[in-house]
């Protein structure tokens, strides 16, 4: 009876759960690294005020945070921290410091494939190459960051805010992100959410490269090369995103397919608000394109596309598009509302009464042959396209919109990103940094 009762304690003692530590470490040589390799599972380590040094490996789920003007310094070697473990959670810290390795990938945070269910929160993410590196993890959470990437003289040279590879479920939301090359550059993965994040001063904001089925939603781009790049990638939903002074493109579908580019706003763009290129089956719906160079390019026989509810406004050139049959940009008796279209409303249902088509046969002579610019101002010209206006059997195909509208949608910039914007970018005051063709494998 001795023994059983024994056993039976030995039991309940065994299976009491392990009560997780509360440590709390100060600024020492060597302490936080020993206080990491000492900690269990589900403890949780606090650090107090200063300087501490990396670079620092989690091997346990634990939580990592700091009491303000903590700084980790990983001193130029490899990556601050690198997370190795699942549900482990970094909050309320500097990071700095990290290696200058593209081949390792050096990182304020890098989160491998044992990462899952990650939590990188409210952290300032300054002076390494790539901001957080998430390889793999799938779930990881990546939120209320302010990321600060190098200034390096190439823009090649530099890394990417936030770096998402073959990490499915992973969520990029609310972070600000700030030099360095791309913001958040999305490869082989899918299932992803990028969320309200703040993007500025970079090459793209958002860059996806064989990305699919995933969300981009309440983004602002400013300033940047080109804001959102949707490559490679299929059943992408891109809604209620804001590109203001992105110097090449504010939104661009190469290879993209199948996807809903909807309600987003791109204003002060230097060449192009939108450029399609071989890209099939996507919607483009209540869009606001203004004050472009061109409105939307569409190229490469991107087919079966839907064109609708959209606002061109102020564009130089609404439209370039060059095809030999007329392409429809209305859907089930709505079209677009174009800024430069003279019509009226004769019958109150507000589509305009007569058709819109953006371009004419010179414009295909002057895309195909640039030296016809010379001509511009011949009688023949300009007998060309009153003949052309008169008579539209003389058409030779194009962008053809039956219902446009007669209304633009009101949609404004947001007064706090329209003083973020007053500045001129970088791009517009220190030269072009590295030329770069979108169109390239990257």
């Amino acid at each position: 009876m001795t023994r059983l009762v024994a056993l039976i304690i030995a039991v309940v003692l065994f299976a009491s759960p392990v009560v997780a530590e509360r440590i709390v470490v100060h600024p020492g040589d060597g302490a936080l690294v020993s206080a990491v390799a000492k900690a269990e599972a589900g403890d949780e380590i606090i650090l107090s005020a200063g300087q501490y040094f990396g670079p620092l490996s989690i091997n346990v789920p634990l939580r990592l945070s700091g009491e303000q003007g903590v700084v980790i310094d990983g001193a130029g070697e490899g990556s601050v921290i690198t997370i190795d473990a699942a549900d482990v959670t970094v909050t309320r810290l500097t990071l700095t410091g990290s290696g200058r390795s593209h081949d390792t990938i050096d990182a304020g945070v890098k989160l491998t494939k044992k990462a899952t269910r990650a939590r990188v929160i409210d952290n300032d993410i300054v002076g390494n190459l790539v901001g957080v590196d998430i390889h793999g993890a799938r779930d990881a959470l990546v939120k209320g960051n302010r990321i600060e990437g190098l200034r390096l003289a190439r823009m090649n040279d530099r890394g990417n805010g936030v770096y998402v590879w073959n990490a499915p479920g992973s969520v990029v939301e609310d972070n600000e992100i700030r030099y360095g090359r791309d913001g958040i550059f999305s490869n082989t993965s899918r299932d992803n959410t990028y969320r309200g994040n703040l993007m500025r001063d970079l090459r793209f904001a958002i860059h996806y490269m064989y990305t699919n089925d995933s969300l981009i939603a309440g983004n602002v781009s400013i300033g940047n090369h080109l804001g959102f790049a949707m490559m490679y990638s299929d059943r992408i939903v891109a809604r209620d995103n804001i590109s203001i002074n992105d110097r090449d493109h504010g939104v661009m579908l190469n290879f993209t397919n199948k996807s809903d580019i909807f309600a987003n706003l791109v204003t002060g763009g230097t060449e192009k608000c939108v450029f399609v290129y071989n890209s099939h089956q996507n919607l483009l719906a209540d869009n606001t394109f203004q004050s472009c160079d061109i409105g939307v390019h569409f190229t490469a026989g991107s087919e079966r596309n839907t064109i609708t509810k959209n606002a061109f406004i102020g564009n130089r050139t609404q439209v370039k598009y060059v095809g030999t049959r007329d392409v429809e940009w209305s859907f089930e008796g709505t079209g677009n509302y174009w800024s430069d279209h003279p019509a009226f409303d004769l019958d109150g249902d507000a589509r305009a009464d007569s058709i819109y088509r953006p371009n004419d046969v010179m414009d295909h002579i002057l895309w195909s042959q640039p030296a016809a610019k010379l001509l511009l101002g011949a009688p023949a010209v300009q007998l060309v396209r009153w003949s052309q206006e008169q008579f539209p059997a003389t058409q030779t195909g194009g962008v053809i919109d039956s219902h446009p509208l007669v209304a633009a949608p009101v949609r404004e910039v947001p007064q706090p990103f329209q003083l973020l914007a007053q500045g001129e970018p970088l791009w517009a005051t220190g030269g072009r940094d590295d030329d770069f063709d979108p169109l390239a494998s990257h």
